[in-house]
C-alpha cells in the first residue's frame, strides 16, 4: 500500500469530489480507489456478509457519482460525508431484508462532522502540550514519532527515511514516548 492510500487528506478528498461532480471519471476512479477499502469496511460492519457488502458499496458508488455536486465543503468533512451514504445504503440493504438481524441503531456510531467549541479548545491545548514535549525531544527522536504517529507510517518507512536500523526506530519511539507521558503528565 503507498503512501497516498494511508495519508489521504481532506483536501485531495475535496477535490476529488469536485471533479467528479464535473463528471471527471478519473478522479472518480482515484476516489474509488483510495476510499473503497474504508468504506467497505462501514457496510461489512452492518451487513455482516462480504458479497453482500460489495454490492451495496457498489451501490453506494453509483450514488457518490451521481450526487458529488450535492457534497458541501465545511458542512461536513469529506470522509464523513462518504461514509453516511455507504452507511445509509447499507442500512436500506437491512430494511429491505423485511427483518433486521441487529438493531440498526447500534451502527450510528459515526461521530458527528464539527466537534464542540469546548472539544475544539480542549482539543487545542492537547495539541499544544504535545507539541511542546515533543520538541523537549532529541530531533530525529521527535521526527521519528511524528512520522509514526501522525503522518502514519511504518517503522520501515521512518527506518528508510532516517536512513536508521527498525530497531533503532523502535527504540526511539519506546523511548520517546515514555518522554511524553512523563511529560504530558506533568502538564496536567
Amino acid at each position: 500500500m503507498t503512501d497516498a492510500h494511508r495519508n489521504i487528506s481532506a483536501q485531495t478528498l475535496e477535490y476529488l469530489i469536485g471533479r467528479t461532480a464535473l463528471g471527471d471519471k478519473s478522479a472518480f476512479s482515484e476516489l474509488y480507489s483510495l476510499m473503497a477499502p474504508k468504506l467497505f469496511g462501514v457496510c461489512f460492519r452492518i451487513l455482516r456478509e462480504k458479497q453482500e457488502a460489495e454490492d451495496v458499496l457498489q451501490d453506494a458508488f453509483v450514488k457518490i457519482w451521481q450526487k458529488s455536486d450535492q457534497y458541501a465543503m465545511g458542512r461536513a468533512t469529506p470522509v464523513a460525508w462518504l461514509s453516511t451514504i455507504v452507511r445509509n445504503q447499507a442500512i436500506d440493504r437491512v430494511r429491505s431484508r423485511g427483518k433486521p438481524t441487529e438493531q440498526i441503531d447500534d451502527h450510528f456510531d459515526l461521530p458527528d462532522a464539527e466537534p464542540s467549541p469546548e472539544q475544539q479548545t480542549i482539543s487545542g491545548q492537547v495539541a499544544k502540550q504535545i507539541d511542546l514535549c515533543l520538541e523537549q525531544l532529541k530531533q530525529d527522536h521527535a521526527q521519528c514519532v511524528r512520522r509514526t504517529y501522525l503522518s502514519g507510517w511504518s517503522y520501515q518507512q521512518a527506518a528508510d527515511e532516517l536512513k536508521v536500523p527498525i530497531n533503532t526506530v523502535k527504540t526511539w519511539i519506546r523511548r520517546s514516548l515514555l518522554s511524553l507521558k512523563e511529560c504530558l503528565g506533568n502538564e496536567q
